[in-house]
This record gives structure tokens, C-alpha cells and sequence, in this order.
């Protein structure tokens, strides 16, 4: 089952230091877990993209599981696609669908929820 934490502000300034950087972005990616199934490993997390963050580095990217995204805020440009991601729009993506690299002008926040359960 996932984890449950009722009622928090995540982008409150005092609960800035739960955010962590994602390894090899230098300081231009941060995430936030909000919830966790530790069985299945299905999760729902935020991911803050800072002003200027290419993530070229890393390559596009494919799973073998489902995911659904929402742009909270900002705007992402994805190379697979060749089209900016702004606030509101959403996708769920099949398993497999390859997406990124991603670059953004100004800062970005997006929601997203994997299931790894359903892996193909």
C-alpha cells in the first residue's frame, strides 16, 4: 500500500529541505517522493526542473511501466515529441513511450505517478 502523509505543503520554505538533487543534474533537478508503495513500487513524486536545466546528460528516456505527468507550473520542452509541455497539460504515457531529453527556459514543476507494478 502506498505511504500516506495527510496534509502538507510540499512547496512551503520550511519543508525545502525534503526535496533531493537528482544525481549527476548539478543542482539543476531536485524530487520530492510524496508517496511510496514499498511492495510494488509504485510512487507519486514532484520534479523541479531549475531555470536554464538540460537534461541532454541523460538522454531520453523509456520505461517498461506506465506513467501519467502534469505540468503544475513552468513549461519543459521535450525533444521526442519537439513540442513545450506547459502548465496544465498532462499525459499518460504507455509503457515503452520514449520521452525527453527535456530542457526549460524558466522553472518547471511537474507531478508524476509510475507504476512499476504493471510493468510489461
Amino acid at each position: 500500500m502506498k505511504s500516506t502523509i495527510q496534509y502538507w505543503n510540499v512547496l512551503a520554505k520550511s519543508n525545502a529541505g525534503q526535496w533531493e538533487e537528482i544525481d549527476g543534474s548539478e543542482g539543476q533537478l531536485e524530487q520530492l517522493t510524496l508517496a511510496m508503495d514499498n511492495e510494488t513500487g509504485d510512487y507519486t513524486r514532484l520534479t523541479r526542473f531549475k531555470a536554464g536545466a538540460d537534461t541532454k546528460v541523460f538522454g531520453g528516456k523509456s520505461h517498461t511501466y506506465p506513467e501519467e505527468i502534469y505540468i503544475i507550473s513552468g513549461r519543459l520542452f521535450d525533444e521526442a515529441f519537439d513540442m513545450w509541455l506547459e502548465a496544465g497539460h498532462y499525459a499518460s504515457r504507455p509503457p515503452g513511450e520514449r520521452h525527453g531529453p527535456f530542457k526549460c527556459e524558466q522553472e518547471c514543476l511537474v507531478l508524476e505517478v509510475s507504476f512499476p507494478s504493471q510493468a510489461s
